[in-house]
C-alpha cells in the first residue's frame, strides 16, 4: 500500500487534523498544490505510522514516535535528502499543532534532520591542472602585467591550496623567496607556513620583477597581488579568472578557486602525503575536514578497479 493511500484508515482525530492542516496550508500559507500535496503525504505517512504504534489521539504523539517514523523511512531506503525533507515536514506540522493548541507541547522541536552527505566539488586531473596554468601562460605571452599576475595567481592557488581570501590578503613580506614558503593568515587569524614549488616560484619572481611594478600605485600598500588600478586584488577577480581559464581546458569541470584548493588537496593525498600534513597545509581546524578529500581519491581507486579488474563485472 502506498503512503498516499493510507489516510482513510486513520483514527477520526487524525483524519480531522489532516483536513484542518490542508486548509491551513492552502488558505493561510498559500502554498502551491504541489507543496500542499507533498506536506500532506509526509504528514499522512507520519500519522499512519503513529496509528500502527497504537496512537489514536494527537496528544500522545512523542519525540520517539517521530524518530521511529524516520527510522522506518530509512529502512525503506529513502535518501538522506528525502529523510531531511520529511523531518522538516514533521517539525512544521508539530509546531502548528502546538501553536494552535491541539497538543500541549511540541514533540518535534528536538527532532534532528539526518545529516546530508557532504558533496565536494569536482577536482581537476593532473593534466587538466597543468593545462589550466598553460592557458594562463599563453595569455601572458605579451608580457602584460595582468597576464603575469594571472599566471602567478593560478600557480600559487594550485601549488598551495590556499583559500582565495587568503591569497588576496597576502603581502609582499609574506613571501619567502629563498625558502619557497608563504606566511598565510587563515581562519580565526591563525598563521601557518605553506611551501610552494619551482613553477610557482618562477611565476612569482616574474610578477614581482616585471608585473607588480607596472601596476603599483600610491594606494597599493604592501599587497602582493594588485588589481588593474593598483589596489589589492579582489577575490571576485580571481574567481572570474579561474572560470575563464578553465573554460579553455577541454573536458575540464567548471571549478572556481575553491575547486583548485580541493584539487591541490586531492593531488597531495594521491601523491602519498599524510592527512595531518595536508590538514596543516590547508589550515583545517579538524582533520575530519581533511578526511573528506580521501572520499575523492577512494572514488578514483574504485573507478579504476571497476574498469580494470577482471572480477569487477
Amino acid at each position: 500500500m502506498s503512503e498516499e493511500a493510507t489516510t482513510d484508515a486513520l483514527p477520526a482525530a487524525f483524519s480531522q487534523v489532516l483536513a484542518d492542516y490542508r486548509r491551513h496550508l492552502e488558505a493561510e500559507r498559500d502554498l502551491s498544490a504541489h507543496s500542499v500535496r507533498a506536506y500532506l503525504t509526509d504528514v499522512g505517512s507520519l500519522l499512519e505510522h503513529a496509528r500502527r504504534l497504537g496512537h489514536t489521539q494527537l496528544d500522545t504523539l512523542e519525540l520517539r514516535t517521530l524518530r521511529s517514523w524516520l527510522a522506518q523511512q530509512q529502512s525503506l531506503g529513502r535518501s538522506r535528502t528525502t529523510l531531511a525533507r520529511r523531518a522538516t515536514a514533521a517539525r512544521v506540522f508539530t509546531a502548528w499543532l502546538a501553536r494552535t493548541g491541539r497538543v500541549p507541547a511540541d514533540p518535534g522541536s528536538s527532532l534532528a534532520s539526518p545529516r546530508a552527505h557532504r558533496v565536494l566539488p569536482p577536482v581537476l586531473r593532473k593534466d587538466e591542472a597543468e593545462a589550466l596554468v598553460h592557458a594562463a601562460a599563453e595569455h601572458a605571452d605579451d608580457g602584460s602585467p595582468i597576464g603575469l599576475r594571472d599566471v602567478a595567481v593560478l600557480e600559487l592557488l594550485y601549488a598551495t591550496g590556499v583559500r582565495v581570501g587568503e591569497l588576496c590578503g597576502l603581502d609582499v613580506d609574506d613571501l619567502d623567496t629563498e625558502r619557497h614558503v608563504l606566511r598565510v593568515l587563515g581562519k580565526g587569524r591563525k598563521e601557518r607556513t605553506v611551501p610552494y614549488g619551482r613553477p610557482a616560484d618562477l611565476a612569482l619572481r616574474l610578477w614581482l620583477r616585471r608585473g607588480r611594478p607596472a601596476l603599483l600605485a600610491p594606494h597599493s600598500g604592501p599587497a602582493l597581488f594588485l588589481g588593474a588600478r593598483g589596489g589589492r586584488l579582489d577575490p571576485r577577480t580571481v574567481r572570474t579568472l579561474v572560470h575563464r581559464r578553465i573554460a579553455e581546458v577541454p573536458g575540464a569541470p567548471d571549478i572556481g578557486p575553491h575547486g583548485l584548493r580541493h584539487t591541490a588537496a586531492t593531488h597531495l593525498l594521491e601523491g602519498g602525503a599524510d592527512l595531518r600534513s595536508v590538514q596543516e597545509l590547508l589550515g583545517h581546524a579538524s582533520v575530519a575536514t581533511t578526511q573528506l578529500y580521501t572520499l575523492v581519491t577512494a572514488d578514483a581507486v574504485r573507478e579504476a578497479w571497476a574498469t580494470a579488474h577482471p572480477r569487477a563485472l
